[in-house]
Parts: structure tokens; C-alpha cells; sequence
């Protein structure tokens, strides 16, 4: 059995993994990590533990603590040059987010072709893989949630406030909503027409976290929404062997 763990700004998921599935899976708040502590204190112990952390230092104290009753040693994700059959064109491999490093090798190892693999969450994030399993580079935008406070924060007018998504908005709180909805729209656009220029035919669209709804809806192409894909690739990685 494998507990992978994916500890994102917002929410910690985490799921045990058994036989070719799910056995029972997780979501609590990030500022809420200690508790994991109780929810696994009577798990049976797994025989891998793969973490994604990217929400700091403490949140991996916290985490490390939780786990401490187990005797096998968390494998903390760090990306990788060459891993599970996706290779990374990053100018520093290590430095992408473990997460989205994660999420591309359950993509791939679940369609086996070109994507435009998308986190739509606290931040969204774009990543393009190629038809033969190369990640080509992403983009990091401010998610929905960040952009309606920013403008709440800057402007003396544009305050917090009820909207819903409209062609042509008629009240302020639909404009920002609005806004906001169509900007990453037109990021996860704008590299799907990229790597189709690139050569990547029709890519699939693969998108996940907590406003993959409202983007989706938006969306002029079709869209796979999948939830939890960064637990998928870290069960991936946990069942691939370590290199001495």
C-alpha cells in the first residue's frame, strides 16, 4: 500500500493507494496539517510514503511529525530530469514545484500523448506535454481568488463582492468575475495555440483543482476534468525503483 501525499497553499490531499486503486483518500485545510496526525495514527503502514510539499517548511515539519509513527521513510518529490517517462526541458528541473512535476507524470502515464495539463487553484498553472512525453515548459498565473483580492487591495473602487460570469456584465461584481474567468481562459488558449504551432496536435486539455468548474464551463475546447492527477503521479513514482 502507498500513501501519497499532495500538500498544496490551500489543502493537503493525500490518498492510500492498493491493487490498481484507492482505497481511501483525504482533503483537510494546509493550516490544519497537525490533525493528519489522529486520521492516520491507526492506517495499517504502508509500504511507501511519496510526498509533493510545496507549502513550505513548516507544513513539512507538520507532515513529518504526522508520519512519524510509521517505520518507512517519506520520499519527499523533488522534479527530476528524466522520471517515470516524462523528461523535463526546465532550464533547472529541480526547481519546478513538485506538484505540478507530479501531475505530469499521472497525465502522461494515464493518456500517453499531448496535454496541456492545468491546476486551476489558490495559483493556475499550465503545463505542456509533448506527444512523446516531454514537458515543454508551463506558465504560473494568479488564480481567480488572487486576482479579485488584488483588485480589492489596489483600487478604490473594485471592493469584494458578489459576481457571476457573463458575456457582456452589467453590474461591477460580474465584471471582476468575469475578468478574472476569461483571463485564465485565455492563458490555458493561448498555450494550447502555442503548442499546436508547435507541432502538438490537438492537445488534450486536462484540468483540476478547486475552480476547474468555472474555467471548464468557459472553455471553447473540449476538457478532461480530473481531480487528484498529482496523487496519480505520485503513486506512479512511488512504484518506480530509487537509483542508489
Amino acid at each position: 500500500m502507498i500513501l501519497a501525499i499532495d500538500a498544496g497553499n490551500s489543502r493537503v490531499k493525500w490518498g492510500f493507494h492498493a491493487h490498481g486503486g484507492w482505497t481511501e483518500r483525504g482533503t483537510i485545510i494546509t493550516a490544519d496539517a497537525p490533525r493528519l496526525a489522529a486520521a492516520w495514527h491507526d492506517v495499517a503502514a504502508p509500504c511507501a510514503i511519496v510526498v509533493a510539499n510545496v507549502a513550505g517548511s513548516e507544513v513539512k515539519a507538520a507532515l513529518t511529525l504526522a508520519l512519524r509513527h510509521f517505520t518507512v521513510q517519506p520520499q519527499w518529490v523533488v522534479a527530476q530530469e528524466v522520471q517515470c517517462g516524462v523528461r523535463s526541458r526546465y532550464a533547472d528541473p529541480a526547481q519546478l514545484g513538485a506538484d505540478r512535476w507530479a501531475a505530469l507524470i499521472g497525465a502522461w502515464h494515464r493518456w500517453r500523448r499531448a496535454a496541456l495539463v492545468v491546476h486551476a487553484g489558490t495559483a493556475l498553472t499550465a503545463d505542456a506535454l509533448s506527444h512523446d512525453g516531454e514537458f515543454l515548459g508551463g506558465v504560473i498565473v494568479p488564480g481567480h481568488e488572487l486576482m479579485s483580492r488584488a483588485l480589492a487591495a489596489h483600487t478604490a473602487g473594485l471592493r469584494r463582492q458578489p459576481g457571476a460570469f457573463h458575456h457582456f456584465p452589467r453590474a461591477t461584481g460580474d465584471a471582476i468575475v468575469s475578468g478574472t474567468i476569461n483571463a485564465l481562459c485565455g492563458t490555458i488558449e493561448r498555450m494550447v495555440r502555442f503548442m499546436e504551432q508547435g507541432g502538438e496536435e490537438s492537445p488534450l486539455i486536462v484540468i483540476g483543482g478547486g475552480d476547474a468548474d468555472s474555467v471548464a464551463e468557459q472553455l471553447g475546447a473540449p476538457v478532461q476534468r480530473v481531480d487528484n492527477l498529482v496523487l496519480e503521479g505520485l503513486a506512479v513514482i512511488a512504484r518506480e525503483p530509487i537509483n542508489p
